[in-house]
């Protein structure tokens, strides 16, 4: 279980604690997977004093159906395992109620308001980061650690900011825009400049079972039949029949309910036209579901809501002035340049240099200094309207 100095020492550089390494006692959140237990394995190399915890978000009979999961029973007993290999302590938290509340709940009454959620940065901002970082501070941690590929720096105030990977095919920054101030202090990244063919060798090198175990997919608690199917047991009574409208008025056919379709899907929409179309609109008002060629689809401007900003200045007002960004719209898509100001209202307005197609309300818009790797997040919203 050696470790080269020059990696030891690049992670002493990303945790940026004063003293030495075994001053400071280091939670590490364990999901099972191999990122999070290199993560530790790395952090006792280096000498810090780790104790290892895993969350149960949901029941194992479900979660087990999907294999892919994290967070449950599998996952859980790896975690264990992990821990043992490495020689620290392990502790499991039930935060079930919790996760079912905050983010399951939550998820289904996205899709009956014709949105499309993003459940993991809800996860990250209330349970991960909220209900484990106050039980980090129990055990009288000095940081909570993940594996997460995104990068915590000092800034020159003496406040914590957040940036993007050296590895952009692993960045998970889209998905931590909402994390606080207050939780970002607290928070380290030690995997930032690490590829994830560099972590695998890592986990070989530490001798852990977990090196060539599959990343999760997908959202950790939706079954294998999809998000519909969780949706019919969560909201049996939500799904109302309605209109599927193209945007020229013309009614094409009939749907089930709003919650099986969502903005810029092209495929299963059970009507037969001339040409390819796409959800354009979801009329939730009126159960209506509004179909039309791809350019139909194209926006520029966007309202948000839930906004967390983590830049150094407050946001501007009014559009003329503007704050030029970057902004990312799905965690899929490359950072695009906008422009984000505040109305006098208060309401958080975004303006994207070209049109985007596909934006759909209940997304998040996550803000950066520039594209690419290395370059500072500063915050982000959900997605409430776009024209």
């Amino acid at each position: 279980m050696r470790i080269d100095a020059d990696i030891l020492q690049r992670v002493r550089a990303a945790m940026d604690l004063e003293g030495v390494p075994s001053r400071h006692r280091i939670v590490v959140a364990m999901s099972g997977g191999v990122d999070s237990t290199v993560t530790a394995g790395l952090l006792k190399a280096a000498g810090y004093d780790v104790a290892g915890v895993t969350l149960r978000l949901y029941a194992d009979a479900e979660a087990e159906r999907k294999r892919k999961s994290c967070c449950a029973g599998r996952d859980i007993l790896d975690a264990r395992l992990a821990a043992d290999r490495l020689g620290i302590p392990h502790h499991v938290f039930d935060l079930e109620e919790r996760f079912r509340r905050e983010v399951v709940e939550a998820f289904a009454d996205s899709y009956l308001r014709g949105e499309t959620p993003v459940p993991c940065v809800e996860c990250n901002r209330t349970v991960k980061f909220g209900d484990l970082l106050a039980r980090a501070r129990d055990l009288g941690a000095s940081a909570l650690v993940t594996g997460h590929y995104v990068a915590s720096r000092r800034l020159p105030d003496g406040r914590r900011g957040l940036f993007t990977p050296a590895d952009m095919a692993r960045d998970q920054s889209y998905f931590l825009y909402a994390t606080t101030q207050e939780q970002i202090n607290f928070l380290r990244f030690p995997l930032a400049e690490f590829t994830k063919t560099e972590v695998r060798a890592l986990a070989r090198a530490l001798g852990l079972e977990v090196a060539d175990k599959p990343a999760s997919q997908d959202i950790c608690f939706v079954p294998p039949e999809g998000y519909r199917t969780l949706l019919r047991r969560l909201r049996p009574g939500g799904r109302r029949p309605g209109a599927i409208m193209h945007v020229d008025g013309r009614e094409l056919g009939r749907h089930e309910g709003i919650a099986d379709f969502t903005i810029g899907q092209r495929r299963g929409l059970g009507v037969a036209a001339g040409e390819p179309l796409y959800v354009v609109e979801l009329d939730v008002a009126h159960d209506r579901v509004i179909v039309g060629p791809r350019e139909a689809l194209a926006r520029s401007d966007i309202r948000l809501r839930q906004v967390n900003w983590l830049g150094d200045a407050p946001l501007p007002y009014g559009s003329d002035d503007g704050l030029p960004v970057c902004v990312k719209i799905r965690s899929t898509r490359p950072a695009v340049p906008a422009q984000v100001w505040r109305e006098t209202d208060g309401v958080v307005r975004v303006r994207l240099a070209t049109p985007e197609h596909g934006v759909s309300p209940g997304q998040a818009c996550v803000f950066y200094e520039a594209p690419g790797a290395g370059v500072r997040i500063l915050g982000g919203g959900v997605i409430d309207a776009t024209k």
